[in-house]
């Protein structure tokens, strides 16, 4: 199957992945959100169709008329998109009817359910990921020193915070927890955490106890560098294995120039 659907939402994940699947020989028909999506996810596929966030039915549509049978998600669409200006059509309506809660893995869950009713597979977003996720052990940047208390610490308190599906970042410093991601993202997480330690604080990033690897697979790249650098954190663990690294090469010379330590944790 040389065809394959990529619903792409914000960041530079679905750019990536959109020329992953090109060199891999697929044809790649995007549908994008209008209040996400970068313009250049165009220059990467065969088609592109903007849509706005909660048109489920039209992008189902969409992927039907191109002949796709697999989908693949790419970026997230924030969910603060449920509260503002949300637009969902009939198929949606359907999807929120079903709901029990809005937490992040009730609403995907119900999408990947909504699109395999209408004869479309969502698959793993690691499938054709390559190199993009992170091995175990140092990564980049300077060596661990001393560390590894506050890494092993925050591994557990952020796979605790996960497995409640509120968030999966947490900021520690000197085994203190100082902020919890939740509904905001990972940026204003390490932002908050940062502002309150003394420069060196530690940004830890997992994977949610069983992992769906359809959806919502932890990534850091560049941006994550540099807030790091602007709040004050030096060290960033995240999980081997789990997580994607955007932008791998630009994200390893950021973590030399800004002196931040790169740390993959070894699944556990």
């Amino acid at each position: 199957m040389n065809k394959i659907g990529l619903i792409a939402g914000y960041g530079h994940f679905p750019l990536e992945l959109a020329k992953a699947l090109q060199v891999q020989g697929k044809e790649v028909h995007v549908v994008a959100a209008r209040e996400e999506t970068s313009p250049d996810i165009e220059k990467l596929t065969t088609s592109t169709c903007w849509l706005h966030v909660g048109q489920i039915g039209g992008m189902i549509k969409v992927f039907k008329s191109a002949g796709v049978e697999q989908v693949v998600m790419a970026g997230k669409v924030r969910k603060l998109h449920l509260f503002r200006n949300f637009r969902p059509d009939l198929t949606a309506m359907k999807g929120l009817m079903r709901l029990k809660d809005r937490r992040d893995d009730s609403i995907l869950n119900t999408i990947a359910d909504l699109l395999a009713e209408s004869g479309l597979t969502l698959i793993d977003q690691t499938l054709y990921a390559g190199d993009m996720l992170a091995g175990a052990g140092h990564l980049a940047g300077p060596a661990i020193k001393n560390r590894h208390a506050d890494i092993q610490f925050g591994f557990e308190q952020a796979k605790g915070v996960a497995g409640l599906d509120i968030g999966q970042t947490v900021v520690v410093q000197d085994q203190a927890v100082l902020a919890v991601e939740a509904i905001e993202g990972t940026d204003e997480t390490i932002k908050r955490g940062g502002s309150m330690g003394s420069g060196t604080a530690a940004v830890i990033k997992v994977s949610k106890p069983d992992q769906d690897l359809r959806f919502d697979v932890p990534a850091v790249g560049p941006d994550t560098l540099e807030m790091m650098k602007d709040s004050g954190c030096t060290l960033l663990a995240i999980e081997a294995g789990k997580t994607l690294m955007i932008e791998r090469q630009s994200f390893f010379e950021l973590a030399a120039k800004y002196k931040i330590s790169i740390f993959g944790i070894a699944a556990q």
